[in-house]
């Protein structure tokens, strides 16, 4: 199967981080068993999903505001994913 070629996520309105695991779930196509936390988003973008190569997230700074700890796991999930498997990674924009 080949790569979608952009994703585009508006987590501007995200009110918690099971919301935010959901639309994640949802839009990269995350299997029915993810666990829904960070450690298996880990698991989901190097393992069980092929990334798109590019994932735009719309409205980042509303997330950062609203979920900052969530915001900060997620970055920090997806900048290790460029520095260990850049292959496999998608670039990212923040909007």
């Amino acid at each position: 199967m080949q790569r979608l070629e952009k994703v585009v996520i508006d987590v501007g309105d995200v009110a918690n981080a099971g919301e935010l695991h959901q639309l994640l779930m949802t839009a990269l196509g995350f299997p029915g068993f993810y666990g829904r936390n960070w450690n298996a988003f880990w698991d989901a973008i190097t393992a069980l999903v092929e990334m798109p190569e590019v994932l735009r997230l719309e409205r980042w700074q509303e997330l950062k505001e609203t979920l900052p700890d969530d915001a900060r796991w997620m970055k920090r999930c997806l900048d290790d994913m460029q520095s260990q498997f850049p292959q496999f990674a998608a670039k990212l924009e923040y909007a």
